[in-house]
């Protein structure tokens, strides 16, 4: 049995919450520019929504606008953040880098996520998780966007029968359950009580990980 560990990327490894307003105030305001949009960026309706595949951000962000200036708006919103990333404005959560460290002497490590390939390996690249990480699968990798699908391509392509998902939405909890993986929830910035209490176990910080992942391998 080859156990593994996935991990969701926003809101788990990376604190998004540092970037996002200032780069969706920045597509926001050129769409305002171009007179595509009018009144204020909607940055709370993103955060209730942070995780979900972009189509769904993009369809609920600007939903009377048409697919080809959803797809205008996303493309502008992965550079800015991509920028913005490069520019050393965001941060990994306390304790990332020391917690993959560790765990990758014992476990395979896998970033499954929801974002798009170029902003994931912008995140991976500038903080050298490739050091610890075995591969990344960005929601590009498949046409229907579910992230389940996603892990269950991740496991099939590294032989991965068993391990968990550590993530903060109820799409990474789901994931776990759906391949028959231990789901692990952060209480970060975008979680909720409603999606946690759903998950097998939660965390507080991340460094919690080496604890958790230990016992549930010894039961």
């Amino acid at each position: 049995m080859t156990e593994a560990i996935f991990f969701d990327m926003d809101g788990t490894l990376f604190q998004t919450d540092l970037i996002l307003a200032s780069a969706l105030e920045d597509v926001f305001h050129i769409l305002r520019s171009e007179g595509l949009w009018d009144g204020e960026t909607p940055i709370e309706t993103y955060r209730a929504i942070m995780g979900a595949p972009l189509s769904v951000v993009w369809e609920t962000l600007c939903p009377m606008q048409s697919v080809a200036q959803h797809e205008k708006n996303n493309a502008l919103f992965q550079q800015i953040l991509i920028d913005h990333i490069t520019a050393g404005r965001g941060a990994l959560y306390e304790g990332v880098l020391e917690t993959l460290e560790t765990l990758y002497t014992a476990y395979p490590l896998y970033i499954v996520s929801n974002g798009q390939a170029a902003y994931l390996d912008a995140i991976v690249m500038h903080y050298g998780l490739q050091r610890y990480v075995n591969g990344v699968y960005s929601i590009d990798r498949l046409p229907n966007g579910n992230k389940s699908d996603l892990v269950a391509l991740a496991m099939a392509e590294a032989d991965v029968t068993a391990g968990f998902v550590v993530g903060d939405r109820l799409s990474d909890i789901r994931a776990a359950k759906d391949n028959q993986l231990t789901s692990i929830g952060v209480r970060f910035d975008f979680s909720t009580a409603h999606e946690l209490a759903q998950a097998d176990e939660v965390i507080d910080r991340f460094d919690a990980l080496l604890r958790t992942t230990q016992l549930m391998k010894l039961s």
